[in-house]
């Protein structure tokens, strides 16, 4: 087997910024993945309900990624009928591609230190390899005592080199450095509803939409 991973990048991009962007693009370069599916959540089960309509969120990711190539959006998880789960997401993409078609679940740093309390999160491995995102730098002895030993004994075992990913279909983990970009959707939500400008946190598409449909508006909830 030698197919390139097709990377799975979800979240709520509420709204889409450019971390979110740099860490796909870099993390597409780095893995040498074929494509990434954005894939917008639905009802996120770990979190409270997105600020914003999934109609909106949708079209800013739509805008965000039109002009790269590898980008691809996905609607799985909107459409789907009941809490976004990301194992079930991953089952639905394994029916689509199939049983060797190497996966590759994106996460930041922060995110895998609390994979253990995501739902099923063992059975992740079986449908995906995750690669994981951190900053330049980052002191991996620290943070490896800092997470669960349940966690770390799957980090420790299945941790392999990037050129491995394309070997098998699941299972793996990787971990890559990307540039540091301190964005997140809640500094932008707030400096919208602060009435202060996010121009060159994310593209102008986006925050001309966000203009153009009002939202993050002062009075929103």
């Amino acid at each position: 087997m030698a197919e390139a991973p097709i990377g799975i990048f979800g979240g709520t991009f509420d709204p889409i910024h450019f971390g979110h962007l740099r860490l796909a693009e870099e993390m597409a370069e780095q893995i040498n993945l074929a494509q990434i599916r954005f894939i917008p959540a639905g009802t996120p089960p770990h979190r409270s309900m997105p600020r914003t309509d999934a109609a909106h969120r949708l079209a800013m990711v739509q805008l965000a990624t039109a002009n790269n190539v590898r980008f691809v959006v996905d609607t799985r998880e909107m459409v789907a009928p009941s809490l976004s789960y990301t194992v079930d997401t991953l089952h639905s993409l394994r029916a689509s591609f199939g049983a060797t078609q190497p996966l590759c679940l994106l996460l930041g740093a922060d995110a895998f230190l609390g994979l253990s309390n995501w739902n099923r999160w063992r059975e992740l491995f079986d449908l995906s390899h995750i690669a994981i995102a951190h900053r330049p730098g980052y002191p991996q002895s620290t943070w490896k005592d800092n997470m669960p030993e349940a966690l770390r004994d799957e980090l420790e075992k299945r941790l392999a080199h990037t050129d491995d990913i394309k070997t098998c279909a699941a299972g793996l983990i990787v971990m890559r450095p990307i540039t540091a970009l301190d964005i997140s959707a809640t500094y932008i939500r707030d400096t919208l509803r602060g009435g202060r400008n996010p121009r060159y946190l994310l593209p102008d598409a986006v925050l001309d939409y966000i203009h153009t449909h009002q939202l993050y508006l002062p009075d929103a909830t």
